[in-house]
């Protein structure tokens, strides 16, 4: 494999200053929640580390998590970043087709063997093999060759982290995610129907810097998936007055309150969606009027109605609730109990006073 320039020299060829790379890694050190005092060490490792080889495959997806990659904001910083590797297998944007396509992922595995990171989107159907093939290789059969020599798999999407949308009910293909195949190797879970673009490049930026990140009991990256939307949501002092749009066109609506009544999953659902979002930080899907739909979440697609909300069980929200609502029962009477002692001794401990006898006191 020729060498290719580092990234110093690929910012100099865009026209990049060093003081672009540097505020690009302080934002990229506080999204990946770490201390200020580590941006200097994430610039100096992301001018330093080598470039290893990736192989990204796809297959059950829609090219979405592709798209949402190449739509990262100009001045393309990110690219840069993206650019920082050696990109040497993705059948959407390299140029080589066929033949040559496949050539350049052999010799990729064999010249990186071990040391490569393999990035996948897509799920993998197990139902019968021939449903999604490329170059004539089922995508198992790429899935398991390709895998047996990476250092690390990142699976980008939804579709990767748990079967997505091809996994819904009644999943006529048996998709299946990575981790349902691949048990010996760490595999980083990046979900999203798509991924906002940032977030894909920051645990890129992260493996480059830091190896992988922390986890979370999903594999997910703790700095992107640590907290849900609705802790992070900008229409949340709304939830907690008790004000919610009941309907695109209310007064709720136009006012900008809580989406929850019309099934938004924000409470339930983790992803940086509230604070990062979308194209330049301009905007979120609830920012648009929109409620959350739960795609960073496991089995989103059948976990009930989109505008149902979460108080209306459906799917496999109904077992939880009806265990959260049995234990409410029995906290709320005993709350209640308690509460109806309490004042009861405080009726019988309270002393009036009027201001003449605050004036005698003092």
């Amino acid at each position: 494999m020729t060498d290719k320039p580092m990234l110093p020299d690929l910012m100099r060829a865009h026209g990049i200053s060093r003081r672009g790379f540097l505020k690009y890694c302080a934002s990229l050190t506080s999204l990946m929640a770490l201390s200020p005092a580590m941006m200097p060490k994430v610039a100096y490792a992301l001018e330093n580390a080598p470039r290893p080889s990736v192989i990204w495959l796809s297959f059950q997806e829609c090219t979405g998590c592709t798209e949402s990659l190449t739509r990262s904001h100009a001045p393309t910083i990110e690219d840069l970043i993206f650019n920082a590797v050696s990109l040497d297998y993705h059948h959407t944007l390299q140029a080589a087709s066929g033949h040559q396509a496949e050539a350049a992922r052999t010799e990729a595995m064999q010249a990186n063997y071990g040391k490569y990171l393999l990035v996948v989107d897509g799920s993998i159907p197990i139902g019968d093999e021939g449903y999604s093939c490329i170059a004539g290789v089922s995508n198992l059969q790429m899935l398991k060759e390709t895998a047996a020599g990476a250092a690390a798999i990142v699976a980008v999407g939804t579709c990767a982290a748990y079967g997505g949308i091809p996994h819904a009910n009644p999943n006529p293909t048996g998709a299946v995610s990575v981790s349902d195949i691949i048990k010996d190797k760490p595999i980083i879970n990046v979900p999203g129907c798509p991924p906002i673009p940032v977030v894909m490049t920051g645990v890129l930026a992260h493996f480059l810097t830091f190896g992988i990140p922390e986890l979370d009991v999903l594999n997910r990256p703790k700095a992107f998936y640590g907290e849900t939307i609705h802790d992070r949501c900008y229409r949340r002092p709304f939830y907690d007055k008790g004000l919610f749009a009941e309907g695109f066109d209310d007064e709720g609506a136009r006012e900008g309150w809580c989406l929850y009544k019309m099934g938004c999953k924000g409470p339930t659902t983790r992803s940086v969606c509230a604070t990062v979002k979308w194209n330049d930080g301009t905007s979120f899907p609830i920012q648009s009027g929109h409620p959350c739909l739960g795609c960073t979440e496991p089995n989103f697609w059948d976990n009930g109605g989109f505008y149902k909300p979460l108080s209306v069980p459906a799917g496999d929200y109904r077992k939880a609730a009806l265990e959260a609502i049995a234990v409410g029962v029995v906290a709320g009477a005993a709350g209640a109990g308690l509460a109806r002692a309490n004042k009861s001794r405080a009726a019988k401990a309270h002393e009036k006073v009027d201001a003449h006898d605050l004036e005698r006191k003092s």
